[in-house]
């Protein structure tokens, strides 16, 4: 099936001599997409034992595999999988960017360290652009072109989409799939590979077994704020010991953070991140599954957009010592956009969404029901919090 990101990447490397690094879960699609623009002749994948001895030989050794030495009228696309396992992967790149740039367009596949690398000294700075790489989503499932803005007509989405979506995950493999016996297994190999060989290959962790009694424990509290103290407890590490490895596992995909926005709320909570499982298929709870769905689709399209340069996004929650909250805010160029309360059958409308809105000056508000069926209405025409359904709103994002 054709992906967004294809068309992205494309657009990208016809306007810009930069590096596409491409992040992203496991068995998200990125090796796929990078090979429909690389072919497998010009494609290196590290965990290749003889892909690996060619790109120790050197960014020479490499070029003349790819044929770079050629004449050709534009430059090829070339691509590398997996290189940041590689100990000096950095150096490399940026060897084979600044000694053949000019002759090629890199693309730079990985699952984890790709995008967060850059905490640090980088050593790439003004080389590479980053492309965060999502599953699949209602607005994806309608169109495969990148926007050109933020927020985009309605569109139906058809009925078996939707549901293979909600019951099978976003993932291409068992989105296509469809079958249940199927889905289960991947996502139980998927887990292994993720907790044992990722794990193994890319962090210090010792204790596996411990690793993965708090990635079931995280698994079954999707949506919930994470209490470090509680996981400690439970896990038997401690308190530091169990934020550091929660933040591995957002490191590796397996989930990720929404933290509080507190600016202009009275009395809001300030510390507590809500946690949120990267498979939505996986949750049994429907209330849980339905926020977990929602919280992926709004990650993705934050990070889309500002992976496209529409701006700089945020999504954050909102919560007050007085318990009220909010599930969702979306944050653009710093300022509030609007918010989601995620529900799975719920229509009558939350209290806190106005609340929350007057105070924020928000100029959107949303409860965004899963069970309510399309509407050809613009969400974002409205100014005032309204129920509205789940696919309508998430067909109009990225």
């Amino acid at each position: 099936m054709e992906r967004v990101y294809t068309k992205l990447l494309a657009e990208h490397f016809a306007a810009n001599r930069q590096m596409a690094l491409v992040a992203g879960p496991r068995q998200v699609g990125k090796t796929t997409v990078c090979l429909e623009l690389t072919g497998r002749e010009r494609f290196l994948n590290w965990d290749n034992v003889q892909n690996r001895a060619l790109i120790l030989s050197g960014p020479d050794a490499v070029a003349r595999h790819f044929g770079l030495e050629r004449l050709r009228e534009k430059p090829v696309v070339v691509g590398f999988d997996e290189l940041h396992k590689a100990a000096r992967w950095k150096s490399f790149l940026k060897g084979f960017f600044d000694a053949w740039g000019d002759k090629c367009r890199i693309a730079v596949t990985g699952s984890s360290r790709l995008d967060v690398f850059r905490r640090g000294s980088d050593s790439l700075m003004g080389r590479y652009f980053l492309y965060r790489m999502h599953p699949l989503s209602v607005a994806e499932l309608l169109r495969a072109s990148p926007p050109e803005t933020p927020i985009a007509p309605p569109q139906p989405l058809r009925e078996p989409q939707w549901q293979a979506l909600w019951t099978h995950g976003g993932f291409p493999e068992p989105f296509l799939r469809r079958d249940a016996r199927f889905s289960r297994r991947w996502q139980d190999h998927r887990r292994h590979q993720l907790l044992r060989e990722d794990v193994r290959d890319m962090t210090r962790i010792q204790e596996l077994g411990q690793l993965e009694v708090l990635a079931h424990l995280l698994a079954e509290r999707s949506s919930c704020q994470v209490s470090y103290s509680n996981l400690a407890q439970d896990v038997r590490v401690s308190v530091d010991t169990a934020r550091r490895w929660v933040e591995t596992l957002c490191s590796l995909h397996f989930g990720f953070l929404v933290r509080p926005w507190f600016q202009s709320v009275a009395k809001s909570l300030r510390k507590e991140p809500k946690w949120f499982l990267r498979d939505w298929s996986e949750i049994e709870d429907p209330g849980a599954r339905a926020e977990t769905f929602i919280a992926c689709h709004l990650l993705k399209a934050v990070e889309g957009w500002t992976d496209l340069g529409l701006g700089r996004f945020e999504l954050r929650y909102l919560r007050d010592k007085q318990k009220r909250e909010v599930d969702f805010l979306v944050v653009r160029d710093r300022k509030p956009w609007f918010l989601v309360e995620a529900k799975h059958s719920d229509t009558s409308l939350s209290p806190a969404l106005a609340f929350f809105q007057k105070q924020i000056a928000a100029p959107h508000a949303f409860q965004a029901v899963i069970g309510l069926p399309y509407e050809q209405a613009d969400c974002f025409k409205t100014k005032t919090p309204r129920v509205v359904p789940a696919r309508t709103l998430l067909s109009q994002l990225f």
